[in-house]
């Protein structure tokens, strides 16, 4: 399992293609000759990037729910929207889907953001507002997530 660490700033060409910053492509090494899939966050209005081995271990959880349950029929479609298989070209670039770049608010200047074992894709602009936002309540979100963790 991978674990991504960093923010990185880049920028998008005409075509939605970006480069992938050398710092990140080297914590990719063990997954990039995997594909990867790109698709709209729940929560938030940025695109989320999911080795093909993260996706498959989703996916089986997605696929124990009953479908004859509408709101879980209703859950899976909306998760899956969008969704598309990415691979990065031989200079370390992706291309980021027109759907998925206007959902997202991408133009030109890009955020890559870790999330653990994924990677979010923003536009700069709307990262720092989410970011703005929340370090208003941050240290109460922080207290009632991990009230229940141990300290190590």
């Amino acid at each position: 399992m991978v674990n991504f660490i960093g923010t990185y700033e880049c920028k998008a060409d005409s075509k939605g293609r970006l480069m992938v910053p050398n710092a990140l492509k080297k914590q990719m090494e063990s997954v990039i000759h995997q594909n990867f899939v790109i698709k709209r966050a729940v929560f938030q209005p940025c695109l989320e990037i999911y080795p093909m081995e993260q996706w498959e271990l989703l996916m089986e959880k997605i696929n124990k729910l009953n479908r004859f349950n509408k709101k879980n029929n209703d859950f899976i479609r909306r998760f899956t929207a969008g969704v598309k298989i990415l691979e990065l070209d031989q200079t370390g670039r992706l291309l980021i889907p027109k759907d998925l770049q206007q959902f997202s608010g991408i133009t030109k200047d890009v955020v890559l953001s870790s999330a653990i074992n994924i990677i979010e894709i923003w536009d700069k602009d709307r990262y720092e507002a989410a970011i703005d936002d929340a370090a208003l309540d941050f240290a109460d979100l922080a207290e009632e997530v991990m009230k229940d963790e141990p300290n190590e």
